[in-house]
């Protein structure tokens, strides 16, 4: 599968951010997973011959750049610097203890050459070349993060196998899922056995084709304590997207996505059991995934052809679902859908238009007593 990922890769313990005046710091944050430590030790990406006139390659500047700090470790960890202007790049990979820090008018652009763009080797959690390795204590903030809306694998944020992960104030325009939190792919990432939890989303608006905040379909470590708020949705294929699919086993659990406003969107919200291809022949059928305990609340959406469609597998249908205060106005003209259900057991208070009838049992509000 040749899987040509023009997002910047984010791996482990790095802080990412734009010199920007944000105008309210009492707004609340999860920034504080990784204190902020004055780097005595600073570089600039000019130091290692980094161009930024939107035509150099500047692959081999970052990679040294990021050699240095990651094999002269300095006590503190180091500052890189990238001074304003736009710098072409292929794939790099950031290191533990940095900062990498964009002044105003930097950019990180991908070179669109594929052949700068190699495959990645095989993961243990996936069998094959696909994603990066997940990492812990990351913060993400302020940043800026765009790919053309007909571009295929360009994911904007995956934390994949990864805890504690705070992504906050940031923009995503990209041609697949803005924000998708995995954790392995069937057999692979079952054996490789390393969840995703701990994850904060905050404050981000963007546009996509296809979701806005998903978790999955590849979720086979399993995936947990997800807080997705205040965000807010354009011209999206669907705003809110939990998926998986018989082979992934994994637990998805304890999801809270709240305060979402979207606009011009084809679903509302979709959780399914019926999503993504698998590595091989290999994959366990027996191995169904578990979905339970999932928030969704304060959502408003205008111009939403479907606001819903919730999909459970017959075998092992989502439970302890919760939709609260929900209103999706339909687009106007004859294309809007109704809710659709199957194999999901849960409640809905004060969702507009009206779910399934799964979710409207009055033996099962208890599903939503914490949240109303």
């Amino acid at each position: 599968m040749h899987c040509f990922d023009y997002s910047i890769l984010l791996c482990i313990g790095v802080i990412l951010l734009l010199s920007i005046n944000y105008a309210n710091a009492e707004l609340e944050t999860c920034s504080w997973i990784v204190p902020m430590r004055y780097r005595y030790d600073k570089i600039s990406i000019t130091d290692f011959g980094g161009v930024g006139d939107g035509v150099t390659l500047n692959t081999k500047a970052f990679r040294a750049a990021i050699y240095r700090i990651e094999h002269l470790r300095r006590r503190g960890g180091t500052l890189l610097y990238i001074p304003p202007g736009e710098y072409l790049t292929g794939p790099f990979n950031l290191t533990s203890h940095m900062t990498l820090y964009l002044a105003r008018g930097a950019v990180i652009k991908a070179t669109m050459d594929t052949e700068q763009w190699p495959l990645v080797a095989p993961l243990p959690s996936y069998g094959r070349g696909r994603e990066r390795p997940g990492g812990s204590n990351v913060v993400i903030r302020y940043v800026t993060i765009l790919a053309p809306a007909d571009s295929p694998n360009t994911d904007g944020i995956d934390p994949d196998s990864s805890s504690h992960v705070c992504i906050e104030d940031s923009y995503i325009s990209t041609g697949d899922d803005l924000i998708a939190v995995k954790s392995g792919w069937d057999e692979y990432g079952i054996a490789y056995g390393r969840p995703s939890h701990g994850i904060t989303i905050r404050r981000v608006t963007g546009s996509s084709p296809f979701a806005g905040i998903a978790v999955g379909s590849e979720t086979s470590g399993g995936v947990e304590d997800v807080l997705a708020e205040h965000i807010n949705l354009f011209n999206m294929g669907v705003g809110i997207h939990l998926k998986t699919n018989i082979g992934r086993g994994g637990v998805i659990r304890n999801i809270t996505v709240s305060d979402v406003y979207m606009e011009d969107a084809r679903k509302g919200i979709k959780i399914s059991g019926d999503v993504g291809d698998h590595p091989d022949e290999y994959y366990n059928r027996n191995a169904l995934p578990v979905l339970k305990d999932v928030v969704i609340k304060n959502i408003w959406g205008e111009r939403v052809q479907q606001p819903g469609l919730i999909q459970g597998l017959k075998n092992a249908p989502f439970t302890g679902i919760c939709l609260s205060n929900i209103h999706l106005r339909g687009a106007r003209g004859p294309r809007n859908l109704p809710w659709q259900c199957s194999d999901v057991r849960g409640a809905a208070v004060q969702v507009s238009p009206w779910p399934c009838s799964q979710l409207t049992s009055h033996q099962q509000t208890g599903a939503c007593s914490s949240s109303i």
